[in-house]
């Protein structure tokens, strides 16, 4: 996928996941200085990250109490 197809899949703008992508935390490569991102690569760090945050939220629900 190229970095607008995936601002589209996301529904964010190009510049967040360039800026994303070039911080390392969403998995992307180069091609000829162009980024190229793997669907499936994608699908699994939105996973990922789903899971992420839902610990994250149970672990700060759990020093609420």
């Amino acid at each position: 996928m190229t970095l607008p197809e995936v601002a589209t899949y996301l529904k964010v703008g190009e510049s967040t996941v360039y800026r994303i992508a070039r911080e390392g935390v969403l998995p992307a490569f180069k091609v000829r200085g162009s980024w190229r991102f793997h669907r499936e690569r994608i699908d699994r760090w939105i996973e990922e990250e789903t899971e992420r945050q839902a610990h994250a939220g149970s672990a700060g629900d759990a020093a609420d109490e």
